[in-house]
């Protein structure tokens, strides 16, 4: 980042120095090189500039204003808060605000809205609304970008190209082709530039992460830095067409014996980091089909069986099973496309999670505390007797008696905003799976609202627990569990006998922390400072009376040692009397209440 160097040249070149500008176009390759520095710079301190400017736009002005970016970049903008902006939730103010900043952001909103565990359910659902609307590419420069990927004219790929994209976004956009061999395929072309684009909003969102980091509250659970490397890891990945691809190879290995769902072939010889080409598959959004001439309940049971045998056989699941990416064929089986985000589940992660159903569908609120506590990453010492009972009336208001009277999408998003009033932060996995499964939900209760899941998944279930826990199965848990009570069980004498033996030698250290007593030490260091402070003011008045009385050394009069004693004086009183009265007053912000504010 080099929002500092642009910082200090601005000063510089605004200076009244007379001095000749430095000709970039004769200089050397090091003057070069300080040129592209400085330009680069120069842009991202454009580009946090407008960000400033369209957040103030969207009524983040005291935000802003709080953050210190105004100081930063050297002058405070006079803008206007829109109609729209003074009438909308904050929530919505937001998802505006991050519309206007471009495809970056748009991004970043589409992933935050995966992320139950960060944001409250009303962020969550505005940003699930970001969509691109960008115009296509034309067709001459997608030829020119397939010819820069694959290397060789598209003539001599293709049998045809269908010039009308299928889809445009803001990364890519997907045209029907034919291979040579006769082939239907869709080809997903990068746009040229983007990557540039968005290493440089990159760059930007790293520095204003970190500023944020100076002024929120929350260090923990809401990390603004942390954020911002996982979207960079996310976003990074989706550039790359390699690595969809490669998620797209293993689910059609996974699913090749599955004959309900549909999983398009890759054309290895024809794929680049910025091309994609596959399988064209024949069939229609499962939003469009037509219900009253199909078999509902055989879509629905094909889509359930591939969730079950994606999270708990394979570990690796479609992560945005949305209506636009699930298609039916004229067989009334499944198919998935856009592979980009994919979710992956360890073998622990599985039995954790069978755990945490199991806990769920019994009542057990003391268990599901436990779980979601273990697998999650507290900020603080939670309060689980409160995280426990608040987990029983989530319980008793969504789980009727009859299971299959569940309503999961609430079940699920009351857990998860729990989590976060408790600053319990879960892995991105489960977060990615919450939200596919409320997805997923939807679809079933729309395409066959008379289905009892429960019903369907059933036998699943038996299969799963009792694979877990029959003793022939090595992978199974009952064989781990005894494993681990056998090693527990030879290792707790030794483990004990050594604390016996550090405490009996003094050795043994116990460290004790007190929110009041680190209070304490604040207010003891801060007394020291004033004491401090006070008595060099007094040494210097006292000084400074010395001086008037001596005159050693005067100019038009006035005894110079004597007036600096003074200024200085004023200076430290000043500066402790400011202290004094704003320094306590002066806090960080608090996210969690901003996001919290429905206005």
């Amino acid at each position: 980042m080099h929002l500092s160097v642009a910082r200090e040249s601005f000063k510089v070149s605004s200076g009244r120095t007379g001095r000749a500008q430095p000709n970039w176009r004769h200089a050397g390759p090091r003057a070069t090189v300080t040129h592209s520095v400085l330009k680069e710079a120069f842009q991202d301190l454009n580009r946090v500039r407008q960000i400033a400017v369209i957040a103030a736009r969207h009524g983040f002005a005291d935000t802003i204003e709080r953050s210190g970016a105004w100081r930063i970049l050297g002058r405070k903008e006079k803008v206007e808060v829109t109609p729209e902006a003074q009438r909308a939730s904050t929530a919505r103010r937001f998802r505006m605000f991050l519309n206007d900043l471009g495809p970056t952001f748009i991004k970043l909103g589409q992933i935050l809205s995966t992320r139950q565990d960060l944001l409250p359910r009303e962020y969550i659902d505005e940003l699930a609304q970001l969509q691109d609307h960008v115009p296509p590419m034309s067709h001459e420069e997608m030829e020119r970008q397939l010819r820069t990927a694959l290397g060789r004219d598209p003539a001599d790929l293709f049998r045809t190209i269908d010039p009308e994209p299928l889809a445009a976004a803001s990364i890519a956009q997907v045209h029907r082709a034919v291979t040579l061999a006769g082939d239907e395929v869709v080809i997903k072309v990068q746009r040229s530039g983007i990557t540039e684009r968005i290493r440089s909003d990159l760059s930007v969102l790293h520095y204003v992460a970190r500023l944020l980091e100076a002024v929120v509250e929350e260090t923990g659970l809401l990390t603004p830095t942390g954020i911002v490397e996982e979207f960079d890891k996310a976003i990074h990945e989706e550039l790359d067409f390699l690595h969809e691809a490669q998620n797209i190879r293993e689910f059609y290995a996974n699913h090749l014996d599955r004959p309900y769902l549909k999983v398009p072939r890759v054309f290895d010889e024809l794929c680049t980091r910025t091309v994609l080409t596959l399988e064209f598959i024949r069939g229609t959004k499962i939003s469009q089909i037509d219900l009253q001439h199909r078999d509902r309940h055989a879509i629905a049971r094909h889509l359930i069986e591939a969730s079950f045998r994606q999270l708990f056989e394979d570990g690796v699941f479609h992560g945005d099973p949305h209506p636009g990416n699930i298609f039916v064929l004229d067989d009334d089986t499944v198919a998935l496309i856009d592979y980009g985000i994919v979710g992956r589940l360890t073998r622990p992660m599985q039995q954790t999670l069978i755990q945490l159903i199991l806990a769920i569908a019994l009542k057990d609120p003391d268990s599901v505390a436990r779980i979601l506590y273990r697998i999650g990453t507290p900020d603080a010492r939670a309060n689980l007797i409160g995280f426990r009972n608040d987990i029983d009336a989530i319980l008793n208001q969504y789980l009727p008696s009859s299971i299959g009277q569940i309503n999961a999408t609430r079940l699920l998003s009351e857990l998860f905003d729990l989590a976060v009033k408790y600053r319990i932060r879960m892995p991105r996995e489960y977060a990615l799976l919450s939200r596919a499964s409320i997805s997923m939900e939807g679809i079933l209760r729309w395409l066959a609202p008379d289905l009892k899941i429960s019903e369907v998944a059933l036998p699943y279930a038996k299969q799963l627990f009792a694979g877990q826990y029959d003793p022939s199965n090595l992978q199974g848990g009952l064989l781990r569990t005894v494993m681990r009570l056998q090693s527990f069980a030879n290792d707790l004498p030794v483990q004990v006998s050594q604390i016996l033996m550090d405490l009996e030698s003094g050795r043994s250290v116990v460290n004790v922390r007190s929110d009041q007593m680190d209070r304490l030490n604040a207010n003891l260091r801060a007394f020291a400072v004033v004491a401090f402070m006070g008595l060099v003011a007094c040494g210097l008045i006292i000084g400074a009376f010395i001086s008037f009385a001596s005159h050693p050394w005067e100019v038009k009069g006035v005894p110079v040692m004597g007036a600096l004693a003074i200024a200085l004086t004023g200076a430290l009183v000043g500066a402790v009397t400011t202290w004094m009265l704003f320094g306590g007053r002066l806090r960080k912000i608090r996210l969690a209440r901003f996001l919290n504010r429905s206005r």
